[in-house]
């Protein structure tokens, strides 16, 4: 990647646009990333985020929620947005010519949707059944729980779609209100990925984002309490026990992050993986069983995954603690680190291969760090890690920690954690 294949410019309202050249391609990605997320919420506005993210598609001064979704179709290019716990990001991919019509659309939807009362009543009654979809798949539900478990008194537990009692509550005052106190100027990145020229592409853009005011000053998250570990379970009449473990981890800030994604992919990131070895391909136990590190800006949360039989949930809990037990106790193997090492490596270099992959690293990175991690930087962090350097981030999250979990499943009561440790 050469130098000036990413470049960055900082409006004066604070607003932050990141711009990179992908030679041989004759597509483009835009997406606008906006810091707010379902973190942000309170008791009394709760989903109101994800809520916004689907008004935004439902009509604006100039076009109805119709003309929207055709204006990207009709040039056969995509329009599409997502919320997380702490952004949002609405995003179009078209061929180069069509670049004009994707900012349009965008920045129209962005400016200028009517929020109009009509329209709120009806997405209210859609978002309703996406969380009654999402309550009825339990492989989903259960990492919602195991968050809300391990965070039970702090925004970061609550659920991004919020709930129907919450969504009774969100009108166009409160609606209006949040953007105004959230969409703030130096909280968005608008990042743009593909067959472009940056200095074209920064001028339009400019001048369509300059208008944002920054006029109001973002207020500071509080980061959770780190308290006990917690355990929870939810009663379903399913034909499998879904199984959540593990641990707070690391933020997104913290250089140890990549050690953490190497011990990661040796535990459950593959096939090959000591997870998928110990409790699918030796045992039979379970078809899905993985696991996963996600980073906040202030913490983290490190998760062990598993869905199997109410006859062997028993048997696979157990497995997952050995696991952890063993990897605490003697680390990993020179073979793991290196495989662990390529795993990295090419799923970065791989991802490159795709413009909207492209625009979201670049989006992500300096909205979530304010600046762009090369992915040779990243290589070069990841060659240097050693095996010590996994032996000791596993025993700071694993050693003499309680792990929180969670279940769902036809289970009576909660699992005690306590009845495994002379089972190790």
């Amino acid at each position: 990647m050469q130098k000036n294949d990413i470049e960055k410019i900082v409006l004066d309202n604070g607003v932050r646009i990141v711009t990179e050249k992908v030679p041989g391609v004759r597509s483009v990605a835009m997406g606008i990333w906006v810091g707010a997320g379902s973190r942000y919420e309170n008791e009394d506005n709760a989903g109101i985020t994800h809520f916004i993210e689907h008004l935004m598609f439902k009509g604006t001064e100039k076009r109805t929620a119709t003309e929207i979704a055709e204006a990207l179709d009709s040039v056969g290019g995509q329009l599409n947005a997502f919320t997380t716990k702490e952004l949002t990001c609405y995003y179009a991919k078209t061929l180069d010519e069509h670049f004009p019509v994707a900012l349009d659309v965008l920045s129209d939807m962005f400016f200028n949707s009517r929020f109009d009362p009509q329209a709120i009543e009806k997405e209210r009654g859609v978002v309703e059944e996406e969380i009654k979809m999402y309550e009825d798949t339990p492989d989903d539900l259960i990492h919602d729980l195991f968050v809300q478990t391990v965070w039970p008194n702090h925004p970061l537990g609550k659920p991004i779609l919020g709930t129907i009692e919450s969504l009774e509550g969100i009108d166009r005052d409160k609606i209006m209100d949040y953007i105004s106190n959230n969409y703030l100027p130096e909280r968005i990145v608008i990042s743009i990925a593909g067959n472009i020229e940056h200095k074209a592409i920064q001028e339009q853009v400019g001048q369509v984002f300059s208008k944002l005011k920054n006029d109001r000053k973002p207020k500071k998250l509080q980061p959770p309490v780190e308290d006990e570990a917690h355990i929870s379970n939810l009663k379903k009449d399913t034909g499998q026990v879904q199984i959540c473990l593990g641990t707070v981890g690391l933020s997104q800030h913290d250089e140890r992050i990549y050690t953490v994604n190497v011990l990661n992919s040796v535990l459950g990131g593959g096939l090959s993986s000591r997870l998928v070895q110990a409790i699918r391909e030796e045992r039979g136990l379970a078809y899905t069983v993985f696991c996963y590190h996600t980073a906040f800006s202030d913490t983290g949360l490190f998760t062990f995954y598993a869905g199997t039989s109410p006859q062997k949930y028993d048997e696979v809990i157990t497995l997952l603690l050995k696991e952890i037990d063993k990897v605490v106790k003697d680390g990993i193997t020179e073979k793991e680190l290196n495989k662990a090492k390529e795993q990295i490596k090419g799923g970065l270099f791989l991802g490159l291969e795709n413009v909207s992959s492209r625009m979201t690293r670049t989006g992500r990175n300096l909205l979530c760090l304010d600046r762009i991690i090369s992915p040779e930087e990243v290589v070069e962090k990841v060659s240097k890690i050693t095996l010590q350097d996994v032996h000791v981030i596993a025993k700071e999250l694993f050693e003499n920690r309680e792990l929180s979990l969670s279940t769902i499943g036809p289970l009576d009561k909660a699992v005690d954690l306590a009845k495994y440790k002379g089972k190790l």
